[in-house]
């Protein structure tokens, strides 16, 4: 017997009926998951300190597979045994106010009586499969559950590459309009995201890949199939994420080329402008030096001298600029 306020550990714990409904298990009254003749699903907090030693004294799993369980960090992969597979995943951090690149980790230990959950954030992909149980529509048998984490992790992440897709076409159609400050900010969010979620993703298909080439005895032909077309779709996913950080690296580089573009054509006109007032003004300076003898002191059209020839030294730069296509 485990103590009742252990219970607080768990996140959820169900009994399979194995026609797509299941029952809450009351973990507190049982004797341990191995004596259980129904298909249980157990989902753990890795954050509580209590569920690894429940996992120890009633869970009879072997030490390396709660080592591997209860992991800080882990990339995806699979480790098949005797008993049963070890399967990290990632899927994409959906929980409001989160990085979808802060990927969350699940790890599943699945038997052919036995499914143990762990992963230390919320990840609606568990979720959806105890909301599918709730209703009588979830998975009957292990590969079942298994095929049905891993499609509803794809789905989420089909939906973080199409907003990424589509974040990139509207940076394409405003990077003319859109401020310098937000376009920046956004194509460096972008770029580290698509990073982040391809760092987990690859080693995931390679997971994937690994698993459905070698399966367990337990897993189906239609798990198997189902398994290789979920391998299919990261694939495809992957190669979405390289051709979306290729246009925004092209998209970085047009803003940079358009804003260097903007810099030199201020940087041309001021030196248009310093160019012509240059002459303009030695003659002030010239005409202006406290000295006697300077012509036209005395005359006084002698203001009027000077300006028309200023103003005719300004006109002779603009048309031999205008000659040279300077202007």
């Amino acid at each position: 017997m485990i103590d009742t306020n252990q219970q607080d550990s768990f996140q959820h714990s169900y009994k399979l009926d194995g026609n797509g409904g299941a029952q809450p298990f009351d973990l507190a009254s049982a004797s341990g998951l191995h004596d259980a003749d129904e298909l249980i699903w157990v989902n753990l907090d890795v954050n509580e300190d209590d569920a690894r030693s429940w996992l120890t004294k009633l869970g009879n799993v072997d030490p390396s597979i709660i080592d591997g369980l209860f992991a800080d960090e882990t990339r995806p992969y699979t480790h098949t045994t005797d008993k049963g597979l070890l399967i990290v995943l990632r899927g994409v951090n959906m929980n409001p106010g989160n990085d979808p690149a802060d990927m969350v980790s699940v790890r599943i230990w699945i038997e052919p009586k036995k499914i143990i959950t762990t992963n230390r954030r919320r990840l609606l992909s568990l979720e959806d499969i105890e909301l599918a149980l709730e209703h009588g529509t979830g998975p009957k048998t292990p590969g079942q559950f298994l095929t049905s984490l891993i499609e509803r992790l794809a789905d989420r992440i089909g939906e973080f590459v199409d907003g990424i897709e589509d974040e990139l076409l509207d940076c394409e159609n405003n990077l003319a309009t859109e401020s310098h400050e937000n376009t920046r900010k956004t194509l460096g969010l972008l770029r580290r995201q698509i990073a982040g979620v391809r760092r987990f993703l690859a080693p995931q298909r390679d997971a994937l890949d690994r698993l459905y080439r070698s399966p367990c005895a337990w897993l189906s032909e239609v798990d198997i199939r189902y398994m290789r077309e979920e391998t299919d779709r990261i694939t495809r996913y992957l190669e979405d994420l390289d051709l979306a950080r290729e246009r925004a690296v092209v998209l970085q580089e047009e803003f940079q080329s358009q804003l260097a573009q903007q810099q030199n054509t201020r940087m041309y006109v001021l030196s248009m402008v310093a160019a012509i007032f240059l002459p303009l003004t030695f003659i002030t300076g010239l005409l202006g030096m406290n000295v006697g003898g300077l012509p036209g002191l005395e005359n006084p059209s002698g203001f009027w001298a000077s300006i028309g020839i200023m103003v005719l030294a300004a006109i002779l730069l603009v048309v031999f600029f205008r000659h040279k296509k300077w202007l």
